[in-house]
């Protein structure tokens, strides 16, 4: 990828898209207004903006050549109170009122949770671009699998302005991420076709055996990816938060989750953490039960396909959440090295 191609990352967390975008050798600087994110990056070396997405817009990046962006989930996700996907239809008219040029900001006002109506500052930022006459080649944005038809309907406001553009759904171990994460993505490009990646790995099917069929590889179980754990399927989910809006101390989904992995562990399809952890990154354990299942946010940044020893910062709440928050690093990769049109040359991260 030429030396030139500079990206802008709108919530960008602490830096699943970037790590992606840095093995690719794309630089790009994020914008996040959580402090200890930010500490994350800094630490990390991923040039940081501390701000709010909507105090700026693409004038303040000149030399920005691509867009990305991963609005906040938790209006829209399953697991929240939902307050998003009510308001879909809203989100979606104010997409078209964007597409039209006109002034929203005032509807804007009108949701009951704010971070819901940031689902579509990527699209004002594209728009922004546009019209300054310096549009972005590429327009890459993820979100929880509710948000596809804002995706949907992004891709083809934005077809209307001469991009190729397309939206779905990718499972994160087809692309070898030790997790069953599945997240809607938009791909838009001024540089021929947009495509979804293909699969590199087969798809997580409870029951069935790990083979390698079809060119594909195995997927990755959550103990070969962190050295314990289940045996005989991938990691579930990693979760940011439970009923109570909290992290989720196992940081793999909640209580059906839990209950699968004790459930995988009574059936002896488990491998037992023997390494020594940290108390310090581990909550308390609840109701006096030695033997619960904890993920530490070593672990879940592991599952995340985080470079081992990515600095997180902050307290182990705020850890979490930045993990639980963020894109899986490798499956980033694989979207931007398609949008790209480039090969992932490096090996795939398969163990810890």
């Amino acid at each position: 990828m030429p030396g030139a191609r500079k990206a802008v990352d709108l919530f960008a967390g602490p830096g699943g898209w970037d790590i992606g975008a840095m093995r690719l050798g794309l630089h790009v600087t994020g914008i996040e207004r959580d402090h200890a994110a930010c500490e994350t990056r800094r630490a990390a070396g991923l040039g940081t903006v501390e701000g709010d997405v909507r105090d700026h817009g693409p004038a303040d990046f000149p030399d920005a050549t691509d867009l990305i962006g991963s609005p906040p989930c938790q209006p829209f996700s399953v697991g929240g109170k939902g307050r998003g996907r009510k308001a879909l239809d809203t989100v979606l008219h104010l997409a078209q009122m964007l597409a039209s040029r006109q002034n929203i900001a005032l509807a804007l006002k009108g949701f009951d949770d704010e971070r819901t109506g940031l689902v579509l500052e990527p699209l004002r930022w594209a728009l922004e671009a546009i019209d300054s006459g310096r549009p972005y080649r590429t327009i890459l944005l993820e979100q929880v699998p509710t948000v596809l038809p804002v995706w949907e309907a992004f891709a083809a406001i934005l077809r209307a302005e001469g991009y190729s553009a397309t939206a779905g759904r990718l499972h994160a171990e087809e692309y070898g991420v030790p997790q069953t994460r599945i997240r809607a993505f938009l791909i838009a490009t001024l540089e021929g076709e947009a495509r979804l990646p293909q699969p590199t790995h087969e798809r997580y099917r409870r029951g069935a055996q790990m083979q390698g069929t079809f060119g594909l590889q195995p997927w990755i179980s959550m103990a070969d990816a962190i050295g314990w754990g289940m045996t005989h399927r991938p990691a579930l989910t990693v979760a940011v938060g439970t009923a109570a809006g909290g992290p989720d101390p196992s940081c793999v989904g909640g209580s059906g989750a839990r209950a699968t992995l004790y459930g995988e562990r009574d059936a002896g399809r488990w491998i037992t953490c023997t390494r020594i952890v940290d108390a310090a990154e581990l909550p308390a354990y609840r109701g006096g039960r030695r033997d619960t299942i904890r993920v530490t946010p070593h672990d879940a940044a592991l599952l995340q396909t985080f470079p081992a020893g990515h600095p997180f910062q902050g307290s182990v709440t705020k850890r979490y959440e930045q993990i639980g928050n963020a894109v899986p690093c490798l499956l980033a990769e694989h979207v931007i090295a398609t949008a790209h049109g480039m090969p992932i040359t490096r090996p795939e991260i398969q163990a810890a």
